[in-house]
């Protein structure tokens, strides 16, 4: 160990080493073992140790952190190293140990936006995925604030932020989503779908999608709020992610045959028609690196337009359906968009880090003195989250 931390440039020359592929593998010796052991435990103890401080700083009333001198960027600042030390699942899981969870979710009712925004994205990290803190965060109250800051919050971002921190926390959750829908929330999300933000369009729509694909039953509900006809209008948006979205939507509706009708498209048969045509039209006049782009909107159209009304769609016979070297599955609406139900243990935050984003500034602590080493604390994400986290991880977006 050097300056108290752990031999990284060693511990790499080890494992170099030990493992350059020209040669079997050795049993380690007792010795080589502790040595690994000490600078694994090490690294362990010092992210621990560092979401303690935060933690304690967290705990701090905003007016003794202000008269210390402690910025709201300073607070963003710890906010964001938290995030990266809560990727990994066991250290997301030991937040709320440490007693650190609280405090946290009490940052989503901060005076500045920019923490309450921030809050969420942490929130968003910790709960992607993990059932244990899904449930630590339900039994906290924490969907609360969330749903309050997604309905009423003055700044659109917090609102987009707290739609996606919802998103990751009810997904694979039954209670969560019954607690979603007896806040109103269909009636948030239609909202939402008012808005002049695209990205908050984006997100009500995958969540709105998501909660129709598990809940058959909700189509009826999302239908007698008018959910079709602004999904209708939102499909010829000039954002290709909202029009994909909305497509999705209206063929979890029309896929629905609960009351031996397409959902609660039947009203609107004729705008959808028409609105289909168009898109078709719209597909039919596109360069071919925009149709290589619109693929998925292509195949969602003739998927609706064969769910509604038992025929192929013209995109067949102008041969837009499917491209030369393309394949033909059927559209995926879920997957893509949201993740699958445990975190994948493949992937590294490191692998995208650079020299200059591996360089951090002392982090905050409280106190007069310096923060004595601190600057050195790196944190280990021995399990990480799957790579296609669309944000609605979006959750860091």
């Amino acid at each position: 160990m050097a300056d108290g931390g752990p031999d990284w440039e060693g511990l790499l020359k080890w494992s170099i080493g030990h493992s350059d592929g020209t040669r079997p593998p050795r049993n380690l010796s007792e010795e080589d073992r502790r040595w690994f052991m000490e600078a694994m435990q090490a690294q362990s103890v010092d992210v621990i140790k560092r979401m303690k401080e935060i933690t304690l700083v967290m705990q701090t009333p905003q007016s003794v952190l202000e008269a210390q001198g402690v910025t709201a960027d300073d607070i963003e600042g710890m906010l964001d190293e938290l995030q990266e030390h809560v990727e990994s699942i066991d250290m997301a899981n030991d937040l709320h140990s440490i007693g650190g969870l609280v405090p946290l979710l009490g940052y989503l009712k901060n005076s500045h936006a920019n923490i309450r925004a921030k809050a969420a994205d942490v929130v968003t990290t910790i709960v992607q995925n993990n059932p244990r803190s899904q449930q630590l965060v339900m039994e906290a109250n924490g969907l609360d604030p969330l749903i309050s800051n997604f309905t009423s919050d003055p700044d659109v971002t917090v609102r987009t932020k707290a739609l996606g921190t919802i998103s990751s926390l009810i997904r694979h959750n039954k209670p969560a989503i019954t607690a979603f829908r007896l806040a109103n929330g269909y009636g948030a999300l239609k909202d939402a779908l008012s808005s002049e933000s695209v990205r908050f369009q984006r997100k009500a729509l995958n969540l709105i999608q998501y909660l129709l694909h598990e809940n058959t039953s909700d189509c009826n509900v999302v239908s007698e709020l008018g959910f079709p006809r602004i999904m209708l209008h939102l499909a010829s948006s000039d954002d290709a992610e909202v029009r994909e979205a909305a497509l999705r939507g209206l063929l979890e509706l029309a896929r629905d045959k609960t009351d031996g009708k397409s959902g609660g498209l039947v009203e609107d048969d004729e705008k959808l028609k028409q609105l289909l045509k168009e898109r078709i039209d719209n597909i039919s006049l596109m360069s071919a690196e925009d149709l290589g782009v619109a693929r998925e909107e292509r195949q969602l159209v003739d998927s609706l337009w064969k769910t509604c009304y038992n025929e192929p769609s013209s995109l067949h016979e102008k041969g837009l359906l499917l491209l030369p070297g393309e394949d033909a599955p059927p559209p995926d609406v879920v997957s893509k968009h949201f993740e699958p139900p445990l975190r994948a243990w493949a992937a590294s935050p490191s692998t995208n880090k650079t020299p200059d984003t591996d360089k951090k500034a002392t982090p905050l602590l409280l106190g007069a003195g310096p923060a004595p080493g601190a600057a050195d604390i790196q944190h280990s994400s021995s399990v990480t989250k799957d790579a296609n986290n669309n944000g609605v991880s979006e959750g860091k977006q």
